[in-house]
C-alpha cells in the first residue's frame, strides 16, 4: 500500500519491509559476531518493540541468548508526553548478565534513559542499545546506542509495530504521517 489513513491521519509509505528486513539481518549479523562466545538477555520494549525483537531474536541463532519484555510508556498521540510510566517491570535477576535492550524507535532518549537506569540498578556486567529508528533531530537526552539500523527525520510514523492510538502496528511497512 502506497496510502493508509488510520483515525484522522493519512499516511505515505517511508520505509518498505525489504529494506526493514536487510537492516535488521545486518544488525543481527553484527550482533552474532560482537556477542560470541556469551549469554546476552535481550530485553524488549513494548508494546513498539515487538516486531524488531522477533525478526532480531530470530536471527541470534548462533549465541546462547534469552528473551524477556518490559512495557514503558511515552507517547501520546503523536507526540511524546515526556513522562514515562513503567507498566510491567524487570522480573530477572540481571547481576552479571550482559543484557541488550531492543527497541523500536529512539526520539527523546528518554525511554532509553530511563530503561538504562533501571537496568543498572540491578547490576549487569554490560548493557547494550539496539534500536531499529533513531531520530537524531528530536533527541533532548543523549543516549549511548551501540546499534541502530537507520537514521529518520523527525517526521511521525506508523507500521512495523509502531502505533498511532493503538492503530497501526499491524502495518508491515512503515509510514509517515502526511502534513496537510
Amino acid at each position: 500500500m502506497k496510502k493508509v489513513t488510520i483515525n484522522d491521519l493519512e499516511f505515505e509509505l517511508f520505509i518498505p519491509y525489504e529494506k526493514i528486513r536487510s537492516i535488521v539481518e545486518e544488525m543481527a549479523e553484527r550482533m552474532n559476531k560482537d556477542f560470541e562466545g556469551k549469554s546476552p538477555l535481550f530485553l524488549c520494549i513494548l508494546n513498539g518493540s515487538f516486531m524488531f525483537a522477533t525478526e532480531i531474536f530470530k536471527r541470534i541463532s548462533s549465541l546462547d541468548a534469552e528473551i524477556s519484555f518490559i512495557k514503558l510508556a511515552s507517547y501520546s498521540g503523536t507526540k511524546t508526553s515526556g513522562e514515562i510510566k513503567q507498566l510491567i517491570g524487570l522480573n530477572e535477576d540481571l547481576t552479571g548478565r550482559m543484557v541488550v535492550v531492543l527497541e523500536d524507535i529512539v526520539d527523546s532518549g528518554i525511554t532509553v534513559a530511563n530503561t538504562i537506569e533501571q537496568i543498572q540498578a540491578k547490576n549487569p556486567s554490560e548493557i547494550k542499545i539496539a534500536t531499529l529508528l533513531l531520530k537524531p533531530d528530536a533527541l533532548k537526552i543523549k543516549v549511548q546506542l551501540d546499534y541502530v539500523g537507520i537514521e529518520i527525520p523527525n517526521d511521525f510514523i506508523v507500521g512495523y509495530g509502531l502505533d498511532y492510538d493503538r492503530k497501526g502496528r499491524n502495518l508491515i511497512d512503515i509510514y509517515k504521517v502526511i502534513e496537510k
